[in-house]
Order: structure tokens, then sequence, then C-alpha cells
């Protein structure tokens, strides 16, 4: 990579990981599939070529497209709220019932792949954030680059996407000593339960 391109490419890769690193919705779910190491690769791979599909859109010039529809922005806004209230209930209900990690409840066992793909492309596509920041944002700090930098400039994005996802989502065992007890999972289920609402409440003020 010469010194053209380094400059764009690490710009691109420190404000994708700023803006991807920050917990959220589909970090939690993902942080929880790597504890209880069901499907991860998939579901990082699915996560981080949707971010990748939506930053090279951006790039490409779609934010503005979508920054000139405000009903779209509305109807998104909306679901993506409710189904955060949703999937944060059932967190809840999880921690009144939680379960440790070992092998006689086999969690790599349990969990459908269909409907954790399912899950894992509605926290994705039905957060308004994930438009704001990978399309709107990214895509228009990419103006100021043109031809081979700006390519550069949203494949240091993507690429920070890919290593966060496949970090966070493979590190996540390391934490399994610690969730070998049901309390440690009632905890990470409350706190999932509360993100999930805060953004959901979050998203509905901004309507």
């Amino acid at each position: 990579m010469t010194p053209a391109f380094f400059a764009p490419f690490g710009t691109g890769f420190a404000l994708g990981a700023t803006l991807i690193i920050a917990i959220g919705a589909q970090n939690a779910f993902i942080l929880r599939q790597g504890l209880l190491r069901q499907h991860v690769f998939i579901l990082c791979l699915i996560c981080a070529l949707s971010d990748a599909l939506l930053i090279v859109a951006g790039v490409a010039g779609l934010g503005a497209l979508i920054g000139g529809s405000p009903s779209l922005i509305f109807w998104v806004t909306l679901g993506g709220a409710a189904f955060l209230f949703t999937y944060a209930a059932i967190a809840f209900h999880r921690a009144w019932r939680p379960a440790a990690m070992t092998p006689a409840n086999a969690p790599e066992k349990s969990g459908s792949l269909t409907a954790a793909i399912a899950t894992c492309l509605a926290f994705t596509f039905l957060n308004p954030h994930v438009y704001l920041d990978t399309v709107l944002l990214l895509g228009s700090l990419s103006s100021r680059y043109e031809g081979a930098a700006r390519i550069a400039y949203g494949a240091g994005a993507v690429i920070a996407s890919f290593a966060w996802f496949f970090s966070l989502g493979y590190g996540a065992r390391l934490l399994a000593p610690l969730f070998a007890k049901p309390n440690a999972w009632r905890v990470l289920d409350v706190l999932i339960g509360i993100i999930m609402a805060a953004i959901g409440a979050k998203l509905l003020t901004q309507l």
C-alpha cells in the first residue's frame, strides 16, 4: 500500500472501528452467540458482509438518497424500535431462568440457525443507526477522497468491520469460565435487555 493510499485507508479503518465497536444491539447479540458458541462464523460473516454492503453503498453515494427520504427513515426507525423492545422482553424473560454453560445443556447444539440468521439480519437492517453510521456518516466523509483514495477509505472501513465482528464472536469464548455460572448469564441477559430497551427508547425519541 503506497503512502497516498495509506492515509485514507487508515482514516476509513479508524472511523469504521469507532462506529462499530460502540456497544449496541448487534454487538450484544454477537457477544451472546459467541459465549454460547452457536453459529458464530456465519453470524459474524453476515454482520461483516452487511456492514460492507452498506459502507460500499454509502461511499458510492447512496447516503444522499436516503438522507432525502424522511418517510423511509421514519418507518425504519419505528420498526427497529419495535423489534428492539421485543428482544429486550425476551432477554429479560431469559434472565428469570438462566442456564450455566455446561455439557449437560449443550448450548452448541441448541438454537435454530434459521432463527439466529433472521435475528442477526433484523438487528442489522432494522436499526436506523446502522444506516446513519455506515451509509450517511462514512459515506459523506468519503467525499473528501477521489478515485483510488476513496476505494482505500472504503476498504479500511470494511476491514475494520470484519476484524471487529470476528474478534468479538470468537473472543467471547475466553469468558466461558465466567459464564459457567447461571448468575453470570442472568447479569448478561439483564444488561442485554437494558441495552435493547434503551436503544429502542432513544429511537422513538428521534421520531
